[in-house]
């Protein structure tokens, strides 16, 4: 088979401790997500990203629900943590669980994040086969997430190219109307491949927040 017969999605995680956060996390909120989150069973740790983030994890997400082929038994999309390694997107989290994200940061030096990301990257690599692609939608610029991911993938790690140079908005933005095409970007290799470049033409009537 060749590559690319499956493909899963490895998303970057949302900022735990920002404002959109703060309203999230705050029992007093009274919107259905807060009161699923505080008097219920837990929400979607992706939906609760996709709250805290806005744009750019809303459309991630999107993207890599709408483009996942995962291999019989594991998850299309999987969410990179700051300390609990690769969560799915589905996976139920409570207020607890999402406070305790922030206590962490993404850092490749830090044993807190390095050895459950390591550990879960290597569990997944070893459950598919050469014909999986794991596309990372999050920073390859820096080292955060690439200098873990690519010894463990190699050339398995990829990411769409039309990344580089863009901002968070508008890649979010780009990811949505790649979902309204049915089109998905072009994945290419992380390995080797050009990681930072010029800013391209910006986006026009790019999608709203909610």
């Amino acid at each position: 088979m060749e590559l690319d017969s499956y493909r899963i999605f490895l998303l970057s995680p949302a900022n735990v401790g920002g404002k959109r956060a703060q309203v999230l996390l705050n029992p007093e909120a009274q919107f259905p997500l807060a009161q699923r989150l505080h008097r219920g069973g837990g929400i979607p740790l992706g939906d609760a990203f996709a709250f805290m983030s806005g744009l750019y994890f809303r459309g991630k997400l999107a993207y890599a629900r709408a483009f996942a082929r995962a291999p019989a038994g594991q998850a299309g999309v999987l969410i990179i943590t700051s300390n609990r390694g690769l969560i799915n997107a589905d996976t139920l989290t409570t207020a607890e669980e999402l406070q305790a994200y922030s206590h962490v940061p993404i850092d490749a030096k830090d044993e807190r994040y390095r050895q459950p990301l390591i550990r879960d990257s290597l569990l997944l690599a070893a459950a598919c086969s050469d014909s999986c692609s794991i596309v990372l939608l999050g920073s390859v610029a820096s080292g955060k997430y690439v200098d873990h991911l690519l010894p463990i993938f190699s050339s398995r790690l990829q990411f769409p190219r039309e990344f580089v140079g863009r901002g968070d908005l508008s890649r979010g933005g780009l990811l949505l109307r790649s979902v309204e095409a049915n089109q998905m970007l072009n994945h290419v290799p992380v390995d080797g491949a050009l990681r930072r470049g010029c800013r391209p033409h910006k986006l026009t009537d790019a999608p709203e927040l909610p």
